[in-house]
């Protein structure tokens, strides 16, 4: 999706640099076996396939920065835990396996002792693959940052190896027990038939599958992170039957999905990711209405594969150039959870954008690169509060709401037994009556009510 990172050439060669001295340093070095280095466990292992609501750390997030602002972000986060989602090559995280059976895993230890140090849980997402692995050349020196060889799928003959590779991530990490297969079918796409190459994927989830599994039987392991692309109501070239008013699912993606359900070895969860918007940038019918797309894709998800825990890996809900406030924001973000949870999700991670000064529109806490970085950001609260009053095992129920004299006009509301959150999707003050209470809202505000 549009807020990927990768690591640029020159900052990995400056990251390397750096990396060299501290380990020439320290006598820490990489080497051909992965106990050179291995990385003990320190958190709690769980074993449930539905984790709640957490975040993905991107390139820059709260493992590296000033050490005062460091320490307050490990301390925001430790106290509410939440899952954190990490890639093992990528968004942070150097090559893995820069040479056959010679690993360099700094990055990745950094980031897991990172989320263990705030008491969370921590999922890996087995992508990207190392050069060698897509006709490239071996060697840290040769790995190829560019979004062309970073989003290249492994070779068809190196599918083993990839899976050996996340074996090998899955012992080092072993209190980590969750693991989503590839991200969005990256290099998966076969531009002369115009589709999914979805038999090539499903061979390589298998694989991954069976080798995780092999470490422990109790890791959970899901996919396709397949993105649920779709097109306005009048775009019918690759139409499909899951549509609403915001639009129609890519019927390849649809097509991609139905062969891997059929054909996978096995899955824990179901994990796929998307925006609310279509793919040429239009939110249908309106920027709130087109959240809806969540629950409608969310439960056909669930139809289609017998009720498997379902994650959004990522989902999006802003279209590029907005200028949205960060109160419309959060409110756009607010209703966006609603609708996932209607759908029947019960794990969403929601991409951590994040940048190292200035303005961070969107990003959890202030960036730790600053002095006074790591403070709590209005996204951070409403990702936070949403996963402590709307556990998995939330049982929702249905209140009654009005705005003005219009039956639910602008509000979205989600109860539990105990909690009832309220948006208001209208950029005008409303008096909205919620679960027989009178209750004032501002324009795009959030509020939390206690039952």
């Amino acid at each position: 999706m549009r807020r990927h990172v990768w690591a640029p050439a020159a900052l990995l060669g400056l990251i390397a640099a750096v990396l060299a001295l501290v380990l020439a340093m320290t006598g820490s070095t990489g080497g051909s076996s992965e106990d050179k280095s291995s990385g003990g466990p320190t958190g709690p292992a769980r074993d449930d396939p539905a984790l709640g609501w957490g975040f993905t750390h991107t390139q820059f997030s709260a493992d590296s920065g000033t050490p005062d602002a460091v320490a307050r972000a490990r301390k925001l986060l430790a106290g509410q835990s939440v899952p954190q989602d990490q890639a093992i090559m990528g968004w942070g995280a150097g090559n893995p396996e820069p040479s056959p059976g010679v690993y360099d895993f700094a990055d990745l230890d950094r980031r897991i002792a990172f989320i263990r140090s705030t008491g969370s849980t921590p999922v890996i997402t087995l992508c990207c693959a190392p050069d060698w692995m897509k006709g490239g050349k071996p060697g840290a020196d040769h790995t190829d940052w560019s979004l062309k060889s970073f989003e290249s799928a492994p070779l068809p003959t190196h599918y083993q190896d990839f899976a050996d590779l996340s074996a090998t991530v899955a012992r080092r990490y072993p209190d980590v027990r969750h693991f989503v297969v590839w991200n969005e079918f990256k290099g998966f796409f076969d531009d002369t038939s115009q589709r999914w190459n979805y038999e090539g994927y499903t061979q390589l989830y298998n694989l991954v599958h069976d080798e995780l599994k092999k470490v422990n039987k109790d890791n959970r392991v899901g996919g396709p992170y397949l993105v649920m692309d779709s097109y306005a109501p009048a775009d019918t070239q690759f139409a499909s039957e899951l549509k609403g008013p915001w639009g129609s699912v890519d019927r390849r993606v649809l097509d991609a999905f139905t062969y891997w359900n059929k054909h996978k070895k096995g899955a824990d969860f179901v994990a796929v990711d998307g925006a609310g918007f279509t793919r040429d940038n239009q939110a249908l019918p309106d920027p709130f209405t087109a959240l809806d797309k969540f629950t409608d894709v969310g439960r056909w998800l669930r139809e289609h594969t017998d009720g498997l825990p379902l994650w959004w890996t990522e989902y999006y809900v802003e279209p590029e150039g907005s200028g949205w406030s960060e109160q419309r924001r959060v409110a756009a973000q607010a209703a966006a959870m609603i609708a996932i949870a209607r759908g029947g999700a019960t794990t969403a991670f929601y991409w951590s954008p994040q940048q190292t000064s200035g303005p961070c529109p969107g990003c959890l806490w202030k960036p730790t690169q600053l002095a006074d970085g790591g403070a709590a950001l209005p996204m951070y609260g409403l990702v936070s509060r949403f996963a402590k009053e709307f556990p998995p095992d939330t049982r929702y129920e249905t209140v009654e709401s009005t705005a003005d004299d219009i039956p639910g006009s602008g509000i979205r509301v989600l109860a539990s037994a105990k909690s009832v959150l309220v948006v208001n999707t209208l950029d005008r003050a409303v008096q909205a009556r919620v679960d027989g209470r009178a209750v004032p809202l501002a324009a795009y505000e959030v509020r939390w009510l206690d039952r």
